[in-house]
Protein backbone atom coordinates (compact mmCIF):
# COMPACT_ATOMS: atom_id res chain seq x y z
CA UNK A 1 0.00 0.00 0.00
CA UNK A 2 2.69 2.11 0.61
CA UNK A 3 4.34 1.79 -2.34
CA UNK A 4 0.91 2.61 -4.65
CA UNK A 5 0.21 5.66 -2.20
CA UNK A 6 4.20 6.54 -3.29
CA UNK A 7 3.63 6.11 -6.87
CA UNK A 8 0.52 8.67 -6.75
CA UNK A 9 3.06 11.38 -5.12
CA UNK A 10 2.37 10.56 -1.16
CA UNK A 11 5.54 11.47 1.20
CA UNK A 12 5.91 9.34 3.79
CA UNK A 13 8.30 10.38 7.23
CA UNK A 14 8.98 7.71 9.29
CA UNK A 15 10.31 7.78 13.19
CA UNK A 16 8.49 11.63 13.39
CA UNK A 17 5.89 12.07 16.09
CA UNK A 18 3.25 14.64 15.61
CA UNK A 19 3.82 17.69 18.29
CA UNK A 20 1.96 20.35 17.96
CA UNK A 21 -1.17 21.68 15.12
CA UNK A 22 -1.88 24.57 14.17
CA UNK A 23 -5.58 23.74 13.05
CA UNK A 24 -6.32 27.69 11.26
CA UNK A 25 -3.12 27.28 9.34
CA UNK A 26 -3.01 23.62 8.16
CA UNK A 27 0.16 23.29 9.96
CA UNK A 28 1.84 20.14 11.24
CA UNK A 29 4.97 20.28 13.84
CA UNK A 30 7.01 17.09 14.22
CA UNK A 31 10.07 15.69 16.05
CA UNK A 32 11.35 12.48 17.59
CA UNK A 33 11.17 14.38 21.17
CA UNK A 34 8.15 16.83 22.44
CA UNK A 35 11.45 19.18 23.77
CA UNK A 36 14.05 18.61 20.91
CA UNK A 37 14.09 20.60 17.12
CA UNK A 38 10.55 20.07 15.37
CA UNK A 39 10.13 20.32 11.90
CA UNK A 40 7.13 22.28 10.48
CA UNK A 41 5.21 20.84 7.32
CA UNK A 42 2.75 23.30 5.79
CA UNK A 43 -0.64 21.60 4.25
CA UNK A 44 -3.98 22.63 2.48
CA UNK A 45 -5.60 20.06 4.31
CA UNK A 46 -4.72 17.81 7.65
CA UNK A 47 -6.62 14.56 8.51
CA UNK A 48 -5.57 13.32 11.53
CA UNK A 49 -6.00 9.69 11.96
CA UNK A 50 -3.01 9.48 14.79
CA UNK A 51 -5.10 6.98 17.11
CA UNK A 52 -7.12 7.25 20.24
CA UNK A 53 -4.77 9.72 21.95
CA UNK A 54 -4.59 12.00 18.77
CA UNK A 55 -2.29 15.11 19.40
CA UNK A 56 -4.25 16.52 16.41
CA UNK A 57 -7.57 16.11 18.37
CA UNK A 58 -5.80 17.31 21.50
CA UNK A 59 -5.49 20.58 19.59
CA UNK A 60 -9.09 20.71 18.84
CA UNK A 61 -10.10 19.97 22.36
CA UNK A 62 -9.03 23.51 23.08
CA UNK A 63 -11.35 25.62 21.14
CA UNK A 64 -14.42 26.49 22.24
CA UNK A 65 -17.55 24.34 22.04
CA UNK A 66 -15.60 20.90 21.26
CA UNK A 67 -17.64 17.81 23.15
CA UNK A 68 -15.50 15.32 24.31
CA UNK A 69 -15.79 12.09 26.09
CA UNK A 70 -13.55 9.30 27.43
CA UNK A 71 -14.17 6.38 28.96
CA UNK A 72 -12.41 3.27 30.22
CA UNK A 73 -14.54 -0.46 30.98
CA UNK A 74 -13.25 -1.83 34.39
CA UNK A 75 -11.94 -4.98 32.63
CA UNK A 76 -8.58 -5.11 31.04
CA UNK A 77 -6.49 -7.39 28.67
CA UNK A 78 -3.58 -9.63 27.92
CA UNK A 79 -2.37 -11.25 24.94
CA UNK A 80 -1.36 -15.00 24.57
CA UNK A 81 -0.69 -17.67 22.40
CA UNK A 82 -1.45 -21.31 21.87
CA UNK A 83 1.27 -22.52 19.39
CA UNK A 84 0.97 -24.76 16.55
CA UNK A 85 1.40 -28.24 16.78
CA UNK A 86 5.12 -29.62 15.39
CA UNK A 87 3.71 -30.50 12.19
CA UNK A 88 2.14 -27.43 11.62
CA UNK A 89 -1.47 -27.94 12.77
CA UNK A 90 -3.95 -26.14 14.76
CA UNK A 91 -4.08 -27.63 18.42
CA UNK A 92 -7.94 -26.57 18.55
CA UNK A 93 -10.73 -26.65 15.71
CA UNK A 94 -9.23 -24.38 13.11
CA UNK A 95 -12.97 -23.09 12.07
CA UNK A 96 -13.79 -21.39 14.84
CA UNK A 97 -13.96 -18.43 17.01
CA UNK A 98 -13.40 -20.19 20.74
CA UNK A 99 -14.82 -18.33 23.32
CA UNK A 100 -14.61 -19.26 27.37
CA UNK A 101 -17.37 -16.93 29.05
CA UNK A 102 -16.65 -16.99 32.94
CA UNK A 103 -19.79 -13.73 33.47
CA UNK A 104 -17.46 -10.64 34.11
CA UNK A 105 -13.92 -12.47 32.12
CA UNK A 106 -13.56 -14.32 29.85
CA UNK A 107 -10.75 -15.95 27.57
CA UNK A 108 -10.76 -16.48 23.89
CA UNK A 109 -9.08 -17.66 21.33
CA UNK A 110 -8.56 -16.87 17.04
CA UNK A 111 -6.75 -19.16 14.93
CA UNK A 112 -4.11 -17.83 12.39
CA UNK A 113 -3.30 -19.09 9.12
CA UNK A 114 0.51 -20.98 10.50
CA UNK A 115 -1.54 -23.13 13.11
CA UNK A 116 -1.09 -20.92 15.84
CA UNK A 117 -4.14 -19.07 17.98
CA UNK A 118 -4.05 -15.49 18.96
CA UNK A 119 -5.36 -15.22 22.48
CA UNK A 120 -6.85 -12.70 24.98
CA UNK A 121 -7.95 -12.69 28.21
CA UNK A 122 -10.20 -10.27 29.63
CA UNK A 123 -10.53 -9.58 33.35
CA UNK A 124 -10.94 -6.75 35.13
CA UNK A 125 -7.81 -4.36 36.80
CA UNK A 126 -9.29 -4.96 40.37
CA UNK A 127 -11.69 -7.73 42.66
CA UNK A 128 -11.39 -10.83 43.82
CA UNK A 129 -10.90 -12.09 40.44
CA UNK A 130 -8.78 -9.65 38.80
CA UNK A 131 -5.30 -8.70 37.46
CA UNK A 132 -4.21 -7.26 40.52
CA UNK A 133 -4.54 -10.78 42.46
CA UNK A 134 -1.96 -12.65 39.35
CA UNK A 135 1.45 -11.31 40.64
CA UNK A 136 3.58 -14.60 40.63
CA UNK A 137 3.15 -17.85 38.74
CA UNK A 138 1.29 -19.84 41.19
CA UNK A 139 -1.34 -17.70 41.28
CA UNK A 140 -1.17 -17.20 37.82
CA UNK A 141 -1.34 -21.70 37.01
CA UNK A 142 -3.91 -21.46 39.62
CA UNK A 143 -6.18 -19.09 37.96
CA UNK A 144 -5.51 -20.98 35.07
CA UNK A 145 -6.74 -24.53 36.37
CA UNK A 146 -9.65 -23.39 38.07
CA UNK A 147 -11.30 -21.58 35.43
CA UNK A 148 -9.79 -22.99 32.12
CA UNK A 149 -8.44 -26.00 32.93
CA UNK A 150 -8.76 -27.05 29.17
CA UNK A 151 -6.48 -24.13 27.98
CA UNK A 152 -3.39 -24.90 29.95
CA UNK A 153 -2.40 -27.86 28.60
CA UNK A 154 -2.49 -25.97 25.23
CA UNK A 155 -0.40 -23.10 25.70
CA UNK A 156 3.36 -23.77 26.25
CA UNK A 157 5.36 -21.63 29.15
CA UNK A 158 2.12 -19.65 30.00
CA UNK A 159 3.44 -17.75 32.98
CA UNK A 160 6.42 -16.88 30.66
CA UNK A 161 3.94 -15.27 28.18
CA UNK A 162 1.85 -13.96 30.93
CA UNK A 163 4.48 -11.86 32.99
CA UNK A 164 6.39 -11.24 29.52
CA UNK A 165 3.74 -9.39 27.44
CA UNK A 166 1.67 -6.18 29.23
CA UNK A 167 -1.86 -5.76 30.43
CA UNK A 168 -3.50 -2.78 28.71
CA UNK A 169 -6.68 -1.11 28.90
CA UNK A 170 -9.62 -0.60 27.02
CA UNK A 171 -11.33 2.75 26.26
CA UNK A 172 -14.34 4.33 24.37
CA UNK A 173 -13.83 8.12 23.19
CA UNK A 174 -16.49 10.04 21.35
CA UNK A 175 -15.92 13.90 20.54
CA UNK A 176 -17.50 16.35 18.49
CA UNK A 177 -17.21 18.07 15.97
CA UNK A 178 -14.59 16.04 14.04
CA UNK A 179 -13.29 18.97 11.77
CA UNK A 180 -12.01 22.19 12.21
CA UNK A 181 -13.61 24.37 9.17
CA UNK A 182 -12.25 23.29 6.10
CA UNK A 183 -8.78 22.76 7.12
CA UNK A 184 -8.73 19.79 9.58
CA UNK A 185 -10.49 16.77 9.63
CA UNK A 186 -10.50 13.50 12.35
CA UNK A 187 -10.50 10.01 10.73
CA UNK A 188 -10.75 6.57 12.59
CA UNK A 189 -9.80 5.54 16.27
CA UNK A 190 -8.74 9.78 17.18
CA UNK A 191 -12.45 10.32 15.97
CA UNK A 192 -14.05 7.52 17.64
CA UNK A 193 -12.04 4.81 19.56
CA UNK A 194 -14.12 1.63 20.72
CA UNK A 195 -13.71 -1.26 22.58
CA UNK A 196 -12.85 -4.34 20.30
CA UNK A 197 -15.57 -6.87 20.96
CA UNK A 198 -17.04 -6.46 16.93
CA UNK A 199 -13.86 -6.39 15.22
CA UNK A 200 -14.68 -3.44 13.78
CA UNK A 201 -12.28 -0.63 14.99
CA UNK A 202 -10.33 -0.76 12.03
CA UNK A 203 -13.01 -1.05 9.92
CA UNK A 204 -15.31 1.90 11.05
CA UNK A 205 -12.11 3.76 10.24
CA UNK A 206 -12.15 2.45 6.27
CA UNK A 207 -15.47 3.22 6.30
CA UNK A 208 -14.88 7.26 7.16
CA UNK A 209 -12.61 6.80 4.03
CA UNK A 210 -15.31 5.17 2.01
CA UNK A 211 -17.70 8.17 3.06
CA UNK A 212 -14.81 11.06 2.61
CA UNK A 213 -14.65 9.15 -0.67
CA UNK A 214 -18.28 9.63 -1.84
CA UNK A 215 -19.05 12.82 -0.60
CA UNK A 216 -15.69 14.27 -2.19
CA UNK A 217 -17.56 13.09 -5.52
CA UNK A 218 -20.66 15.23 -4.58
CA UNK A 219 -19.17 18.51 -3.31
CA UNK A 220 -15.90 18.56 -5.38
CA UNK A 221 -13.12 20.78 -3.69
CA UNK A 222 -15.67 22.40 -1.71
CA UNK A 223 -13.55 21.49 1.81
CA UNK A 224 -16.19 22.76 4.13
CA UNK A 225 -19.06 21.19 2.80
CA UNK A 226 -17.25 17.75 2.54
CA UNK A 227 -16.21 18.08 5.96
CA UNK A 228 -19.80 19.17 7.19
CA UNK A 229 -21.57 16.05 5.10
CA UNK A 230 -18.62 13.70 6.62
CA UNK A 231 -19.30 14.35 10.37
CA UNK A 232 -22.95 14.37 10.06
CA UNK A 233 -23.17 10.92 7.94
CA UNK A 234 -20.24 8.91 9.98
CA UNK A 235 -20.94 10.49 13.96
CA UNK A 236 -24.13 8.71 14.50
CA UNK A 237 -22.77 5.65 12.76
CA UNK A 238 -19.33 5.68 14.51
CA UNK A 239 -21.78 5.77 18.32
CA UNK A 240 -23.84 2.55 17.20
CA UNK A 241 -20.57 0.34 16.73
CA UNK A 242 -19.50 1.92 19.49
CA UNK A 243 -22.59 0.57 21.78
CA UNK A 244 -22.69 -2.62 19.64
CA UNK A 245 -19.11 -3.26 20.47
CA UNK A 246 -20.11 -2.85 24.44
CA UNK A 247 -22.89 -4.79 24.46
CA UNK A 248 -21.18 -7.64 21.95
CA UNK A 249 -18.57 -7.47 25.06
CA UNK A 250 -21.30 -7.95 27.55
CA UNK A 251 -22.84 -11.04 25.68
CA UNK A 252 -19.58 -12.97 24.74
CA UNK A 253 -18.35 -13.02 28.61
CA UNK A 254 -21.89 -13.08 30.26
CA UNK A 255 -24.33 -14.49 28.27
CA UNK A 256 -22.66 -17.73 25.90
CA UNK A 257 -23.19 -19.58 28.70
CA UNK A 258 -26.61 -19.17 29.18
CA UNK A 259 -28.84 -21.62 28.43
CA UNK A 260 -31.91 -19.61 27.66
CA UNK A 261 -29.50 -17.57 25.85
CA UNK A 262 -28.15 -20.23 23.41
CA UNK A 263 -31.83 -21.42 22.56
CA UNK A 264 -32.76 -18.33 21.71
CA UNK A 265 -30.02 -17.96 19.54
CA UNK A 266 -30.87 -21.31 17.94
CA UNK A 267 -34.37 -19.74 17.42
CA UNK A 268 -32.91 -16.99 15.18
CA UNK A 269 -30.75 -18.98 13.40
CA UNK A 270 -33.02 -21.42 12.31
CA UNK A 271 -35.93 -18.52 11.10
CA UNK A 272 -33.03 -16.57 9.14
CA UNK A 273 -32.34 -19.72 7.64
CA UNK A 274 -35.77 -20.22 6.66
CA UNK A 275 -36.66 -17.03 5.75
CA UNK A 276 -33.02 -15.20 4.84
CA UNK A 277 -35.62 -11.73 3.88
CA UNK A 278 -37.34 -11.35 6.35
CA UNK A 279 -34.20 -11.55 9.28
CA UNK A 280 -30.64 -10.69 9.14
CA UNK A 281 -28.34 -10.72 12.39
CA UNK A 282 -27.32 -7.75 13.25
CA UNK A 283 -23.64 -9.06 13.33
CA UNK A 284 -24.45 -10.35 10.13
CA UNK A 285 -25.55 -6.53 9.26
CA UNK A 286 -22.50 -5.03 10.44
CA UNK A 287 -19.81 -7.84 9.22
CA UNK A 288 -21.23 -8.97 5.82
CA UNK A 289 -23.33 -5.95 3.99
CA UNK A 290 -22.60 -2.61 3.63
CA UNK A 291 -25.45 -1.42 5.91
CA UNK A 292 -24.61 1.78 7.87
CA UNK A 293 -23.81 0.74 11.60
CA UNK A 294 -27.13 2.87 12.92
CA UNK A 295 -29.69 0.96 11.01
CA UNK A 296 -27.63 -2.25 11.67
CA UNK A 297 -28.42 -1.26 15.94
CA UNK A 298 -31.92 -0.40 15.21
CA UNK A 299 -32.64 -3.32 13.40
CA UNK A 300 -31.23 -5.55 16.38
CA UNK A 301 -32.59 -3.82 18.94
CA UNK A 302 -35.88 -4.48 17.21
CA UNK A 303 -35.25 -8.21 16.70
CA UNK A 304 -34.30 -8.08 20.50
CA UNK A 305 -37.75 -6.75 21.31
CA UNK A 306 -39.32 -9.75 19.10
CA UNK A 307 -37.49 -12.37 20.37
CA UNK A 308 -38.31 -10.99 24.25
CA UNK A 309 -41.74 -11.81 23.61
CA UNK A 310 -40.69 -15.25 22.00
CA UNK A 311 -38.66 -16.51 24.70
CA UNK A 312 -41.81 -15.67 26.82
CA UNK A 313 -43.92 -18.38 24.90
CA UNK A 314 -45.28 -21.21 27.11
CA UNK A 315 -43.10 -24.73 27.04
CA UNK A 316 -40.40 -22.81 24.57
CA UNK A 317 -37.98 -25.54 25.22
CA UNK A 318 -40.13 -27.71 23.69
CA UNK A 319 -41.72 -26.08 20.64
CA UNK A 320 -38.51 -23.45 19.94
CA UNK A 321 -38.19 -25.57 16.14
CA UNK A 322 -42.43 -25.31 15.61
CA UNK A 323 -44.62 -23.85 13.17
CA UNK A 324 -45.92 -21.50 15.74
CA UNK A 325 -42.72 -19.97 16.75
CA UNK A 326 -42.16 -19.20 13.37
CA UNK A 327 -45.99 -17.43 13.09
CA UNK A 328 -45.35 -15.89 15.91
CA UNK A 329 -42.11 -14.09 14.83
CA UNK A 330 -43.97 -13.21 11.48
CA UNK A 331 -46.77 -11.72 13.55
CA UNK A 332 -44.31 -9.73 15.50
CA UNK A 333 -42.31 -8.29 12.38
CA UNK A 334 -45.59 -6.47 10.99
Amino acid sequence: MIDLAEAEGANFHFEEKVWDVNLPEGKIYTGTTEKGEWKEYDYDIVFGCDGAFSRVRHKMQRRSRFNYHQEFIDVGYKELTIPANEDGTHKLDMHSFHIWPRGKFMFIAMPNMDGSFTCTLFLPFEGEVSFEKLNTKDETKKFFNTYFPDVTPVIEDLTTDFFKNPTSALVTIKCYPWTYWDKVALVGDSAHAIVPFYGQGMNAGFEDIFALKEIIGRFGDDWEEIFKAYQLERKPNADAIAELSYKNFVEMSSMTADPMFILQKKIEKRFAKKYPKKWIPAYSRVTFSNQPYAEALANGNAQEEIMKEIMKMPNIEEIWDTDAVDKKILALLK
